[in-house]
Formats: structure tokens, C-alpha cells, sequence
């Protein structure tokens, strides 16, 4: 059995106002991100983990040391935010100025287009799968619970989300959101498609003081 905490990076120092931040600007947590993360610090003291991994860009990878301080993190490319291309740095509105008829597009089925010079959602969801088979593997097919902290990005989570919970890729925008430093659980009794639970979502509970394992 395979159990997954997710989380998104903290607030940045260029989330305000927030804008499209992928791989092509690697942005350092603000004060209120770390805050956030020592939070969720608090919240994982006494919770098992085996491994902990990140996606290598800063803010996540800082995320992942405030918030597990005394574990060793690995970092995976594969939990890199999607690419976006020429719209990294950009906010909606400055999008949709330069291009509102690809943007209106993108909105309907980002599973199959990508931005411009980045990535689609059916890319990224490549990626996914590639670090579930391995994670598989790695817990293999037993009872025991194999726990595993992944700190990622909104929309590399969002999309793990639809694979790990047989939900089209195209939808991830609209029936998935992911806050800074929240907590999400899953458990997984097979490879995904095969059982995975959404035990808790996008929980930020921690920042106002909630301690513990509540989801189980």
C-alpha cells in the first residue's frame, strides 16, 4: 500500500499578483511561504514518512526543508511545474491581452494544447505516471503502508490528482485546486486507476494550528 501526502510550495516572492510560474523562473519563497510551511512543519511532526520528494525548483525544494527539517530530501524532475513557455511570468490578464484567442482555447482542453513553447496537461500527466510506476515498485504489492511526502507545484499536483483518481487530464483546472502549502493524502492499494482514496484535500488547516494525522 502506498500512501501519498502532497503538497504545494508556499507564496513566493512573485505570487503577488499571482502569475504563471513554471520552470523558467525559479522564484524563493516570500516570509508568509516559509511561515506557511513551518505550519505544515508542526502539522507532520510524529507522521512516519519514508521518503521525502521534491520537485527541484526553489520553492518547492525550500517547502520541503522547513517542512520536514530532519529527513534527507530527494528531488525529481518529474514534479517540476508545467512549462509554460511564453506565458512563464505572466498573469492572466497579461495573457489574455497577448493571446486571448489561445488562452480561450486552452481554458476548454489544456489536456491536449499546450502553451506556447511549454507544455500541454497530457505532458505533464506523462511525468505522473512515469514517478507512480516508480513509486509502485519502490512499495511494492504487500500490506505495510509506505508513506512518501511529495512536494510539487498547482498544476503538477492538480494533474497527479486526475491520474491517481481516474479523472480526465483536460478537467484538472476545474475540478481541482491546490493552496500554498496545503495537505493532500491519497492512498493507493494498486497501481493508479485501481482503488486510489482521496483521503484529504487541499488542507490548510495547519496554518491556523490543527496538529496531526487527520485523515486516517
Amino acid at each position: 500500500m502506498l500512501t501519498i501526502l502532497l503538497t504545494r510550495h508556499g507564496h513566493t516572492e512573485r505570487s503577488d499578483p499571482e502569475q504563471h510560474l513554471g520552470q523558467r523562473i525559479d522564484a524563493p519563497l516570500s516570509e508568509t511561504g516559509r511561515a506557511a510551511a513551518r505550519a505544515l512543519a508542526v502539522r507532520l511532526e510524529g507522521v512516519p514518512l519514508e521518503r521525502v520528494v521534491s520537485s527541484p525548483l526553489a520553492r518547492s525544494f525550500e517547502t520541503a526543508m522547513i517542512a520536514v527539517p530532519a529527513q534527507a530530501v530527494e528531488t525529481d524532475p518529474r514534479l517540476m511545474e508545467m512549462d509554460y513557455g511564453e506565458w512563464e511570468g505572466l498573469t492572466d490578464a497579461e495573457i489574455d491581452a497577448r493571446d486571448g484567442e489561445l488562452r480561450r482555447a486552452f481554458e476548454l482542453d489544456p489536456a491536449m494544447l499546450a502553451c506556447p513553447g511549454g507544455e500541454s496537461g497530457r505532458q505533464v500527466a506523462a511525468r505522473v505516471r512515469a514517478l507512480f510506476d516508480d513509486l509502485f515498485d519502490w512499495a511494492g504489492d504487500g500490506p505495510e503502508d509506505h508513506r512518501v511526502l511529495l512536494v510539487g507545484h498547482s498544476t503538477l499536483n492538480r494533474v497527479l490528482l486526475c491520474v491517481a483518481l481516474d479523472v480526465p487530464v483536460k478537467d484538472y483546472r476545474r475540478r481541482f485546486y491546490q493552496s500554498w502549502a496545503s495537505l493532500t493524502v491519497l492512498r493507493l492499494g494498486g497501481r493508479y486507476g485501481r482503488g486510489a482514496q482521496l483521503l484529504l484535500g487541499n488542507d490548510v488547516s495547519h496554518v491556523r494550528g490543527t496538529r496531526g494525522p487527520t485523515w486516517d
